[in-house]
């Protein structure tokens, strides 16, 4: 089953709407993640909302949004105030033009959403709308209102829906020039490019996002074990970065090594842990089990204190 909506509205294409819902097309949920604990206690930390002058906790009822002029000077803007000035799209997506998917700067990328139909009525439309913008083979380029502020939307074809990806506003994007600016100018000699070039060839492939491991994630695991399990907790040496001395010489061993990943046989893939026991649960997470990482907060070796993780 799919997970609740984080918006429902209509498409709309000039007199062609249909009911949508838009859902978040990436999650983080399954990540491990920690509380603040108290280091005497072992307590969790609780955060409180108070009174930045009296150091009086404040209920939610009583507290407003204000904007800041100056120090101590703010602005109070109602719940209702910013009702006033809703806009159109926070109940319809309106499709205002159509542009090349080359068009778009990655800079203007936010995140990826899924938009279908919202129950029967509108498949119709919608599927009008989404094999028009696929057999155009264009990005349908809206507006809709999420958390409150309107957000520039690309719409483009995946399947039988919609990716919606949010862009950024131009103010939001900073000048390159800031930060390229001071980066001095070197000649590359065509030896140089030739290696260079070599090394991509043999290291060129096809994305696949299968093949990739968040080792970060593996080596949470690995830590939560070994402290579950009583074990020490032994420093890995970390990799040192060395100053190419020669960059000719450093691309000629690299074109060497690049060749012989290449001609050596391709190791196959990496199988599971196999966990013990005590472990299987804690190791399920970076396979993306969310019901193994829930596991992995029990309680943990007799006489250790209970902690979250």
């Amino acid at each position: 089953m799919a997970p609740r909506a984080n918006w429902k509205g209509f498409l709309r294409l000039s007199l062609v709407t249909c009911p949508v819902a838009l859902y978040p097309a990436t999650s983080e949920s399954e990540k491990i993640s920690f509380n603040q604990l108290n280091r005497a206690t072992g307590h969790r930390i609780k955060y409180l909302k108070v009174d930045a002058d009296t150091g009086d906790e404040v209920p939610n009822e009583d507290i407003v949004k204000g904007y800041q002029l100056e120090k101590d000077q703010f602005i109070e803007v109602t719940k209702e105030e910013l009702e006033e000035i809703a806009l159109e799209s926070t109940r319809t997506i309106e499709i205002d033009e159509f542009v090349d998917k080359t068009d778009i700067d990655p800079r203007y990328l936010i995140r990826p959403y899924y938009l279908r139909p919202d129950g029967k009525v509108g498949r119709d439309a919608f599927a009008v709308i989404r094999e028009t913008i696929r057999e155009m083979d264009k990005v349908a380029i809206g507006r809709v209102v999420l958390t409150n502020r309107e957000h520039i939307i690309a719409l483009e074809p995946r399947d039988k829906g919609l990716i919606g990806t949010l862009l950024r506003y131009p103010y939001e994007v900073r000048d390159p020039a800031e930060y390229f600016d001071e980066i001095q100018e070197v000649k590359v000699t065509k030896d140089m490019l030739d290696l260079a070039r070599h090394i991509v060839t043999q290291k060129a492939g096809r994305f696949d996002p299968k093949k990739f491991e968040d080792h970060y994630e593996t080596a949470l695991v690995d830590l939560i074990n070994l402290k579950r399990a009583g074990k020490p907790i032994t420093p890995k040496e970390r990799p040192r970065g060395e100053n190419v001395v020669d960059l000719m010489d450093a691309l000629r061993k690299s074109a060497g090594g690049a060749a012989a990943e290449t001609k050596a046989p391709k190791k196959p893939a990496k199988k599971a842990k196999k966990a013990s026991a005590g472990q299987k649960e804690m190791l399920m997470p970076i396979a993306g089990k969310k019901a193994a990482k829930e596991a992995a907060v029990k309680k943990p070796a007799a006489g250790a204190r209970r902690k979250s993780a």
